[in-house]
């Protein structure tokens, strides 16, 4: 019974796919979005609600507090946990997201090495000194596919990145294997694609439909949860521009506008990087997407 993998852009619909999928497979979902791992981060990240799951189960949704920090070996180590779990109740696990790092970590057998305290010191030292922007662009040097993968606000992560370089004397991305899954061989990747004009109409009209909704409201909330005491959390797409607004740095219109702003670039950052996989099947809106996929399944089963 193969894992099934529904990937590709923010907004493009893979949450409805999944749970059909889910359906029609007797499946339970593991989320691959690095930020619909947090407690009360709904609104921001389009995390399902409980009735729009339709009965499916769904892992690690909601599991750490947004002053908890996650990494990617932590979520390695989960994601598989999770998929041990669903076969060994007969079920077949279906992982949907837009994090490519997070599903290569499930997938592939990647490495981590450990933290080196000096290294990381020297990092960050460096990193208040000349700023998130300099330290970025000596990742977009030493490792291009690295910038990619990497949002070049989250400062953790950037400084991560150049500490494994620096550790191991090779690129971030040396080991994050390209070609077959040395894991789960039998996985079935499938990418949902759009053409950009249309994506980013998707991507305005959901950014104006998370503040009607109240994401201002779910964000004041979560700065009182203690958002800002830990890194990762506090720079999800939306979060850190309401930050910014409630902190006085910048208005709400600018904060909603550069939130679609970021969203688009992100957007474009996931189409990169799922494009360099060449196990993935590609579909687009255009396409019966479920039938279409069923096809495909059936035509390996």
């Amino acid at each position: 019974m193969s894992i099934i993998v529904i990937c590709g852009a923010t907004a493009t619909g893979k949450s409805d796919l999944a749970i059909a999928l889910a359906q029609r497979f007797d499946g339970e979902i593991i989320n691959a979005d690095s930020m619909q791992i947090y407690k009360g981060m709904d609104i921001g990240t389009a995390k399902l609600s409980v009735d729009e799951r339709q009965g499916v189960r769904h892992h690690l949704l909601d599991v750490l507090d947004v002053n908890q920090d996650s990494t990617v070996a932590w979520y390695q180590e989960e994601a598989r946990a999770a998929i041990g779990d669903i076969e060994s109740r007969g079920k077949r696990p279906v992982i949907v997201g837009g994090t490519g790092l997070y599903i290569k970590s499930i997938l592939d057998e990647l490495n981590f090495p450990d933290t080196d305290p000096l290294v990381r010191q020297s990092l960050e030292i460096e990193l208040e000194r000349i700023g998130l922007n300099a330290m970025f662009e000596r990742l977009e040097k030493l490792d291009p596919a690295a910038a990619i993968a990497i949002d070049r606000a989250n400062a953790r992560r950037v400084i991560r990145a150049l500490e494994v370089i620096e550790i191991t004397g090779k690129p971030f991305t040396a080991n994050l294997p390209r070609e077959e899954s040395t894991r789960y061989p039998d996985a079935r990747q499938f990418g949902l694609v759009m053409d950009r004009e249309s994506l980013d109409v998707r991507i305005s009209a959901r950014v104006d439909r998370m503040w009607e909704q109240g994401f201002v409201a779910e964000v004041q909330s979560l700065l009182a949860a203690g958002i800002t005491d830990a890194r990762t959390a506090q720079l999800a797409l939306g979060y850190s521009q309401i930050i910014a607004f409630l902190q006085g740095r910048m208005t709400e219109e600018q904060a909603r506008e550069d939130t679609k702003r970021a969203t688009r670039q992100y957007a474009r950052r996931q189409e990169t990087w799922f494009s360099r996989d060449a196990r993935i099947t590609w579909i687009s809106p255009v396409q019966e997407r479920f039938e279409t996929v069923l096809n495909h399944l059936e035509k390996i089963n």
